[in-house]
């Protein structure tokens, strides 16, 4: 599904990824992680097409997306939630779903119909399956952190994605608020046959969901393998997770 050649990028001198290669098989759910500084949002920004590498190719689904323009990115199939919440904070839970259904299908620039009519089915069958239809008329900015960050998965979902970029899906929510986040992301993996690529700083979840886990260290991969195999991994213990 993802195919991520040997990218590098630098800013000023700087050079915050260094050859990071990794790929992603379809309907796998794989982690990047690493220390804050380790090069994640600028290696996930470059698959996402907000920065361009300097050097190597990324591919999505044998189609060669390097350094083109994110709504692009996501016409072919990929969607992203961000760290902080990116949704529409004035309207309502169901018009934010709606929204972004009017503009992945082209209707956004639509003036002669009233938008109402549109993607209500579909609106409504997203919303019952992230858990959030019995909140349709709540306000997306006064909900609860975990509820928006759960209505900006029906955003991301709305552009119907192949492949799914998650950045710390869990921060900042509470402990039980996580593990409902891990159910749904599993359930929602499984039901649409996604696949999952997210960065997370909370080991419990990396470890509770990920089938391959890439690890960053001052830019440059240090480890890669399964989840008991980067556990295992004495640099990655001894930078990372600690000698115990």
């Amino acid at each position: 599904m993802l195919d991520i050649d040997n990218v590098t990028k630098t800013f000023s001198g700087f050079t915050a990824v260094s050859g990071v290669s990794l790929t992603v098989e379809k309907q796998q759910i794989a982690a990047v992680i690493g220390p804050n500084g380790a090069g994640k949002s600028t290696f996930f920004n470059m698959i996402t097409g907000h920065l361009t590498p300097d050097s190597g190719a990324i591919r999505l689904n044998g189609r060669d997306i390097t350094g083109i323009a994110p709504h692009k990115i996501c016409g072919a199939g990929m969607g992203r939630s961000f760290q902080r919440t990116n949704i529409f904070p004035k309207l309502t839970v169901f018009d934010n779903v709606q929204a972004a259904y009017l503009a992945h299908r082209g209707k956004g620039g639509n003036f002669w119909s009233p938008a109402e009519r549109f993607y209500r089915d579909e609106t409504e069958a997203l919303l019952r399956s992230i858990g959030l239809w019995e909140q349709r008329e709540s306000i997306g900015g006064v909900m609860s952190y975990g509820a928006q960050k759960q209505l900006e998965l029906g955003l991301a979902l709305a552009s119907d994605p192949a492949l799914l970029l998650l950045d710390e899906p869990t921060a900042g929510m509470s402990a039980t608020e996580t593990h409902e986040a891990i159910r749904l992301l599993e359930r929602i993996a499984g039901e649409r046959e996604l696949t999952l690529l997210f960065t997370e700083h909370d080991m419990e979840v990396v470890f509770s969901i990920a089938q391959k886990i890439a690890v960053l260290h001052q830019g440059r991969k240090i480890a890669e393998g399964t989840p008991a195999e980067v556990r295992a991994d004495p640099e990655v213990r001894r930078i990372y997770l600690g000698h115990h």
